[in-house]
């Protein structure tokens, strides 16, 4: 009996397909300024920050890198894939530049255990090549507000001119661009 099933499951392996070929390499997020390992924070209820994942359009909302074709045609790149969807990467991004820029006590939004009284959500727009520029584009529109405070909101954005239309130099320009837009939050929290 377990021959035979053995020998079924041989014959089958050449007739099903689970997908094409994996891609060579996976592209990620790496943040420029990160928490150092051993570092610990402490803070309160009302001095913690919680970062929400962002909301993100559907071309974005993939773990492909979506290229602007034009100003109605969106197309994905070849073989650039990335480990996990950007708005996922661009969260765990902010928190680790928010936390090794401030200091402060940062945690993903996400979690019910802890309702911090400040928050930061937003929706990341823009997160791709730009074929009819050559560059790369990330765009989060920011909202803060906080259990006593004012709601505001803020664009940011940055631009990677001159980017060869390949997996790898537009991973590397994405990372670039979503590290200073990372940054310029970090800056702007600071300021509250």
């Amino acid at each position: 009996m377990t021959m035979a099933l053995a020998a079924v499951a041989l014959s089958l392996t050449g007739c099903i397909s689970l997908g094409g070929d994996p891609p060579t390499s996976l592209l990620t997020l790496t943040p420029r300024n990160s928490v150092p390992a051993g570092a610990a924070t402490t803070g309160s209820k009302a001095t913690a920050l919680a970062i929400y994942e962002p909301a993100v359009p559907q071309e974005i909302n993939v773990t492909r890198v979506p290229v602007q074709v034009d100003a109605t045609n969106i197309a994905y790149l070849q073989d650039a894939v990335w480990v996990d969807k950007p708005s996922r990467l661009f969260r765990r991004l902010l928190i680790q530049t928010v936390s090794a820029q401030s200091g402060r006590l940062v945690v993903e939004g996400e979690d019910p255990t802890i309702l911090a009284d400040h928050r930061l959500r937003g929706t990341l727009g823009k997160f791709g090549y730009d074929a009819q520029t050559s560059s790369v584009v990330v765009q989060f529109d920011a909202v803060r507000d906080s259990k006593d405070g004012p709601i505001e909101t803020r664009r940011f954005e940055s631009v990677v001119p001159g980017v060869v239309a390949e997996s790898g130099p537009v991973g590397e320009a994405l990372n670039r661009a979503a590290n200073d837009v990372a940054g310029e939050v970090a800056q702007w929290l600071a300021g509250s």
